[in-house]
């Protein structure tokens, strides 16, 4: 008799936690680690274009070893730099941005080196990779914002009452967001 009381309240207490939202909170958590695999994804993109446009360019410009030198090593930092989908914490995506954006200027000192090389503005293969890259940065930011929406909407979630009670109990704990470079906020001067 005592067993059957303890299997009773054992299936209440489940019925009363899938009621109160463990399992929209499991969605919801694999939604932000499906996310963050898209934003993975993009980032692992344009690493990916990076060898062919600094091939592109090396043809042009021999003697601009130190800025390829730069692209390789931010690129090799890039890729190494993971976050486990479970620890998004704002610390470990600020470490990855951080790692992205350095690779994002060492690009941007490469396409720069088109300026002094007019035949390297006419290749082909050049446009069509500086395309494909300017294609890939706007996937980055889409992806990046996608992943802030589902972190947020999986965050609310979890601290709304009565989950936010049991939430911590079963390990769900608040995502971090992207959030825009510092110095963003300032607006770039153009002169003429």
């Amino acid at each position: 008799m005592k067993n059957l009381k303890y299997i009773l309240l054992l299936a209440v207490v489940g019925i009363t936690l899938s009621g109160c939202g463990y399992n929209t909170m499991v969605s919801k958590q694999e939604g932000v680690n499906s996310q963050w695999a898209n934003v993975e994804n993009a980032y692992q993109r344009r690493a990916d274009l990076i060898p062919n446009l600094v091939a592109t360019v090396k043809g042009y410009a021999e003697h601009e070893q130190e800025t390829f030198t730069q692209v390789t090593e931010a690129r090799a930092k890039a890729t190494q730099m993971t976050i486990d989908p479970g620890n998004l914490t704002e610390e470990n995506i600020q470490q990855y941005q951080q790692a992205q954006s350095q690779l994002g200027s060492a690009i941007g000192r490469l396409l720069l080196i088109q300026e002094n090389y007019p035949e390297l503005k006419a290749n082909q293969n050049f446009l069509a990779l500086q395309d494909e890259l300017a294609g890939t940065e706007n996937r980055i930011s889409v992806e990046r914002n996608k992943f802030n929406q589902t972190a947020q909407d999986f965050n609310s979630y979890i601290r709304q009452f009565p989950r936010v009670i049991y939430a911590g109990w079963f390990g769900f704990k608040p995502k971090g967001y992207f959030q825009s470079a510092p110095g963003a906020e300032t607006a770039p001067r153009v002169q003429f």
